[in-house]
């Protein structure tokens, strides 16, 4: 693995975990007091944790395959389920008339992996 693909990688899995870990941690009523986390009233509670655990194990998925050099391909298909997961939560925020260039940015940066 060359050295962009970590650098990548690690901004991308770093941010997503992040992200993950807070939808997993926090309740919904507080996503929904945060005026940046209106998309929460779309969804239900374990939805929304399911979200966050899809991140979560994303970011693993982006780092854990290479650095273990155990099935290496796997970081592949955690970039291109990353990036769908961010299309999705890009459409969401689109139909919401919110600020969809945060979502894109991230499921870019997993894509731009699968070429490094």
């Amino acid at each position: 693995m060359s050295t962009t693909y970590w650098i990548v990688a690690g901004i991308a899995a770093f941010a997503f975990f992040g992200s993950g870990i807070m939808k997993v941690a926090t309740s919904r009523a507080k996503l929904l007091a945060n005026k940046n986390m209106g998309w929460a009233a779309d969804f239900t509670t374990p939805q929304i944790k399911l979200i966050g655990l899809a991140e979560v194990l994303g970011a693993a998925g982006l780092i854990l395959p290479n650095l273990l050099d155990i099935a290496p391909n796997l970081s592949k298909v955690a970039a291109v389920c990353l990036f769908l997961l961010m299309a999705g939560a890009a459409n969401t925020h689109r139909k919401r008339n919110e600020p969809v260039l945060p979502p894109l940015v991230l499921g870019i940066l997993a894509l731009i992996t699968l070429f490094l």
